[in-house]
């Protein structure tokens, strides 16, 4: 088989979903991957087969690593090889730091840091032409924002792990990176006790004039998934009109 295969975690809505679609129009057979909204994952799936490429469907909590190894085997049972993985599923608790319990720690870890480890494990063994990660961090990495402490920390692992897996799997030709964005109102943002007030701050504030789109987010990773940024290894390219170039 000769035909690409990307994989995208999270891919029934959102980001993830965008991405998904985008890789399909370049020509990728996908495997869409949920956690809860089965409904938005066949959707996604369903609009990936009107472009005449593949969409398999797989229900997975990435957080969980026997599921993360189940989810690989079907992949490799289905499409036999991985070419690109997108890192994008995430969940988290948004909560001052001072109601934080040790399952809100132990829930934002395993899917949005943990999974990446396990993940791409199991994605090397399947990349044996060579292959590309991308995950999706947030600007709550680098910077303080109201009640993301354990998602904030979870990103910076994730980033750090980017750097290390950029290293280490260098030698069977996987380019991993990352792509950071400003406030974007997706689904996932609803969550935020705050929402409104990242909202106003991103429309008044960043120097750009407007809030980072999910298009913004999308041709960022899409350029890193491309062969134009091929000496690009271990970084995470920030997309936020310049918004954490403030103090």
């Amino acid at each position: 088989m000769t035909q690409k295969v990307a994989l995208v975690t999270g891919s029934s809505r959102g980001i993830g979903k965008a991405t998904a679609i985008r890789l399909a129009k370049e020509g990728y057979d996908l495997v869409i991957n949920y956690a809860r909204s089965k409904t938005g994952a066949l959707e996604t799936a369903a609009e990936i087969e009107a472009l005449g490429r593949k969409a398999l469907v797989v229900k997975a909590n990435v957080g969980d690593v026997d599921k993360i190894k189940q989810l690989f085997e079907t992949i490799k049972s289905e499409y036999g090889r991985l070419d690109v993985f997108v890192n994008n599923a995430a969940s988290g608790v948004q909560r001052p730091i001072m109601e934080l319990e040790e399952s809100h720690w132990d829930w934002t870890m395993n899917i949005n840091s943990k999974a990446l480890l396990f993940c791409a494990q199991e994605a090397a063994k399947l990349m044996d032409q060579g292959g590309k990660i991308v995950s999706i961090s947030s600007l709550g990495s680098i910077r303080y924002l109201k009640n993301y402490t354990v998602v904030g920390v979870s990103k910076a692992a994730l980033e750090a792990l980017t750097r290390y897996l950029a290293v280490e799997l260098a030698e069977k030709n996987i380019i991993v990176n990352a792509v950071s964005g400003g406030a974007v109102d997706t689904e996932a943002l609803k969550h935020f006790p705050n929402r409104e007030e990242l909202l106003n701050e991103a429309k008044e504030k960043t120097p750009a004039g407007r809030m980072v789109e999910i298009d913004d987010m999308v041709n960022a990773i899409m350029f890193l998934l491309s062969d134009q940024s091929s000496m690009i290894r271990g970084q995470t390219i920030i997309v936020d009109g310049g918004i954490s170039l403030l103090v």
